[in-house]
């Protein structure tokens, strides 16, 4: 970022301050037009794209743009795009302190008069969300989105409007932030990713107002990797890190991993190749720890096999096919096939990674698996995985394999 004009780092600081997607961004700056220069202004996707220009100080924003983002971040002109002063920067504690200012969707009714909340249907509620989530190990997020936020927002009504002790409370915030993972977690799956983000920052404020830093951690390491998969991967590299000190030295080692995992995964997505290897040997560390203590059920699916399809996704990331082919192999050789998107997901990381290998004809061989186990699966990530291994094959499409899976997978 050192070639980026201050006033154009400061546009991205800004936007990120408020943990806004660029569409996000978008969508700001033309709620703040009025009626006629608002129906001047270009589609959302055309205004994203000059979004993405500004942050990279490619331009500056002419008229109207400069006046709307002024309206936007409440800053006179020069304040904004003068060139002079350094860019801030975001520290964990600042990310924090923005992932808490987000209002609260969850404060309980005035006169409340619903229906006395037991520990039971605490109980009722846990296992319901660890349901959905052995259901997303099997089904794609376009066939679980409308359950799961169905499911999201009774546990918000029971906390709002019904009666309860304390402890019930807690215990139902806990509930309404594990939802919101697994719904966020499907609502991104789908590809609604504002949708996602907005469902993540809910769970992390129930999480934070029941004192569970260990959920709170899962939820902001979540947006983490959505950012990083589809946002500002420099953004994600800071939340990632929010994450891991949110759950700080003490968590359950499983969580500890899983946040070191997206730590390396926001490393490699930027391109930093030192700190993905440190972060992956520390997730490595954090599972081996055998310390006995208690660990959430969402947790489950946190074990060696993953933190091994990780290091090979960072290393096919970073462009060290050598590394990732065999780490890929081994674990695809024994993944469990009824798991069809996730299946589908790896084999296209080895597709590309054979191609970065200059095994073509291989590569075909796992992006024709691939594409065909994904065909029928209601999930975006593969959808955006199969335009990606395409790509990749294209300089390849002289070779017979190659050309007939461009032909039939246009």
């Amino acid at each position: 970022m050192d070639d980026v004009p201050v006033w154009a780092a400061r546009l991205r600081a800004e936007r990120r301050n408020r943990l806004w997607t660029q569409r996000e961004m978008a969508k700001q700056l033309v709620d703040a037009a009025d009626g006629q220069a608002r129906a001047r202004l270009p589609g959302r996707e055309s205004l994203t794209r000059m979004i993405k220009d500004w942050e990279a100080g490619r331009h500056r924003p002419k008229d109207p743009y400069g006046v709307l983002y002024c309206r936007v971040f409440a800053m006179d002109e020069h304040e904004l795009f003068s060139d002079g002063g350094a860019a801030p920067r975001r520290a964990p504690a600042d990310v924090l302190k923005e992932l808490h200012r987000q209002g609260d969707p969850l404060s309980p009714i005035a006169n409340r008069n619903g229906r006395r909340v037991s520990t039971e249907t605490v109980a009722d509620l846990s296992s319901q969300v660890h349901s959905l989530r052995l259901a997303d190990d099997v089904l794609a997020g376009g066939d679980l989105i409308q359950p799961a936020f169905r499911e999201l927002e009774a546990a918000v009504r029971i906390y709002r409007e019904g009666i309860h002790t304390e402890d019930v409370g807690q215990g139902l915030l806990v509930a309404i932030g594990e939802f919101a993972q697994i719904a966020g977690w499907v609502a991104s799956d789908a590809g609604q990713r504002d949708q996602a983000a907005r469902t993540y920052r809910l769970g992390i404020s129930a999480a934070h107002e029941a004192g569970d830093g260990t959920l709170e951690s899962n939820l902001v390491g979540s947006l983490a990797y959505q950012i990083s998969n589809s946002g500002d991967p420099s953004e994600g590299v800071e939340l990632a890190h929010t994450a891991l000190e949110v759950a700080g030295p003490d968590a359950p080692p499983r969580a500890r991993a899983l946040c070191w995992d997206r730590v390396a995964w926001a490393h490699a997505r930027n391109g930093e190749a030192q700190e993905t290897m440190r972060a992956l040997g520390e997730a490595d560390d954090a599972l081996a720890d055998d310390s006995g203590r208690d660990e959430p059920s969402y947790l489950y699916w946190v074990d060696a096999g993953e933190l091994q399809i990780m290091q090979a996704r960072a290393y096919t990331e970073l462009r060290r096919p050598l590394r990732a082919v065999p780490l890929l192999t081994d674990v695809l050789s024994r993944y469990n096939a009824t798991h069809t998107r996730e299946l589908a997901l790896y084999l296209s990381w080895l597709a590309v990674a054979l191609a970065d290998a200059n095994e073509p004809e291989e590569a075909a061989l796992a992006a024709g698996r691939m594409l065909s186990l994904s065909a029928d699966v209601a999930s975006d990530r593969t959808a955006q995985r199969a335009r990606v291994v395409l790509a990749r094959l294209k300089p390849y499409r002289d070779l017979p394999q190659v050309r007939e899976l461009l032909i039939n997978h246009r």
